[in-house]
């Protein structure tokens, strides 16, 4: 579709002076507005700032349909406790296990933190930080790392050890935009101590995910298939050497294998197994299609401890659960209509960001989710799986996506991290302190669109920066 701008000039009657003050010139240009354009969610929008931003239930919900949202909101907010409790509802904590609620690393629905540092000392281990293990299987897929499973576990119920601790550290690499202006990144480095079980494999594979923001994850999931793969041949057609590719997976409860939509690597495929699978992992409550904790044969007093139940989630609670992270509202971007947003949006798109970030979608139909269902929507993904270069690597696989490649994630939302958190870090692993660090981290496929972003004047980066903080 032809993309048609408006200049300035001609917004403002051409009056010079008002441009200067606005740190523009009368030659540029600033992308369209048309009413409605703030509804990043469709119908689901909210118009939502501050703390509970990314909390409310979709804008379109009915009212007989809040009673499950909030029976969810339960669930996903109050801690679990170990077993045996006479809270028999709550119990089954652990044995391992990272936190002690969904919402202790989703924080009010939002995007979770890196360790906090005091007098350039880590201060507490991380939270809503967790790390992936493997070990090289055969053919490029990966197994379980032998003493530890599949997923790093720093915290224990009592009478278990934990699996040990997490050392987190930071180095700093400077660098300069084309006119001057400095910048610096902060390279991590994780290293696994106090070990509980041994060992870790000399081939082990380590790789940091840090928890995202939780709206629209029901409008991900109703994008239709055809429109994402279609991204996929429109990259690979225009020869940029931007090449996305889907991620398929095996989905617990479809008990088949589907395309990747969730998590850092597309891995996941469906809400369902995503929320199931990370009570599993993260907080080690079983539930009907997760219903083993992931004790290894190493870990005697892990299968020793006691459980609350099985499962320890029912399939009714935790069917309140993925309703509940399906239908939480996307808030309406602010400022939409400003001259300083849409010249960040024009300027986003003259990078070629959007590229991988692709705009906007009308989502498909999916059983059950009326809310979802339909709506026109400005994701700012493609959903595809891209090479970002060494910078950004975890030289671990998962699925079809190799050591490099990274989901494109969705925008919507980053602009409230502040308000929400009470931060601005970016990336897999939240390693970039704010949005112009994320972007000068991309490598790769995302090479040339950085540099863009990287030759451009500081007024004109300022603007992208508003753009994207108005999302």
């Amino acid at each position: 579709m032809q993309k048609k701008y408006l200049s300035l000039a001609a917004t403002l009657g051409g009056t010079a002076a008002i441009l200067g003050t606005l740190g523009f010139t009368a030659a540029q240009e600033v992308a369209p507005y048309q009413d409605g354009d703030e509804k990043l969610g469709g119908n689901t929008t909210v118009y939502e700032v501050g703390r509970n931003a990314f909390s409310l239930p979709a804008a379109n919900m009915a009212s007989d349909r809040q009673t499950q949202f909030f029976i969810g909101n339960s669930f996903f907010k109050k801690a679990w406790v170990e077993a045996p409790s006479s809270t028999t509802a709550r119990d089954g904590l652990g044995p391992h296990f990272i936190a002690r609620s969904c919402g202790a690393c989703h924080a009010l629905d939002g995007r979770g933190a890196t360790p906090n540092f005091e007098n350039g000392l880590q201060a507490e281990q991380p939270l809503a930080l967790l790390f992936r293990l493997s070990i090289p299987g055969k053919n490029g897929s990966t197994l379980p790392e032998p003493n530890y499973g599949g997923q790093f576990n720093n915290d224990a119920i009592p009478g278990v050890n934990p699996e040990g601790k997490v050392a987190v550290s930071y180095t700093e690499q400077a660098g300069r935009f084309a006119d001057g202006e400095s910048y610096s990144l902060r390279q991590p480095t994780y290293q696994l101590t106090e070990l509980g079980y041994g060992p870790l494999h000399p081939q082990v594979q380590i790789s940091p995910r840090i928890a995202p923001q939780m709206i629209g994850l029901g409008l991900l999931e109703a994008i239709s298939e055809k429109d994402i793969l279609a991204n996929a041949k429109a990259q690979a057609a225009a020869g940029q050497g931007i090449s996305g590719k889907p991620n398929y997976v095996h989905d617990a409860y479809a008990n088949k294998t589907l395309l990747g939509r969730f998590g850092w690597k597309a891995n996941v495929a469906t809400i369902a197994h995503q929320s199931a699978g990370a009570f599993n992992g993260d907080i080690g409550i079983t539930s009907p299609k997760f219903p083993k904790e992931e004790c290894m044969p190493s870990q005697r007093d892990c299968l020793k401890a006691p459980h609350g139940g099985k499962p320890e989630i029912n399939a009714s609670k935790m069917d309140a659960v993925i309703f509940y992270s399906r239908t939480l509202a996307v808030p309406a971007q602010r400022d939409a209509d400003t001259l300083a947003v849409r010249r960040g949006k024009l300027l986003f798109n003259q990078a070629q960001c959007t590229t991988c970030h692709t705009p906007s979608y009308t989502t498909g139909k999916l059983a059950g989710l009326p809310e979802v269902s339909g709506q026109k929507i400005s994701p700012y993904t493609d959903l595809l799986l891209h090479d970002m270069g060494p910078g950004l690597a975890d030289n671990r696989p998962d699925g079809l996506a190799d050591g490099r490649e990274w989901k494109t994630p969705p925008l919507w939302g980053i602009g409230q991290f502040v308000d929400v958190n009470g931060h601005t870090q970016y990336l897999h692993d939240g390693r970039a302190r704010n949005l112009t660090e994320a972007i000068m981290w991309h490598g790769g496929e995302a090479e040339a669109a950085k540099q863009r972003f990287a030759s451009f004047s500081k007024a004109d980066r300022d603007a992208v920066l508003r753009f994207l903080n108005s999302l």
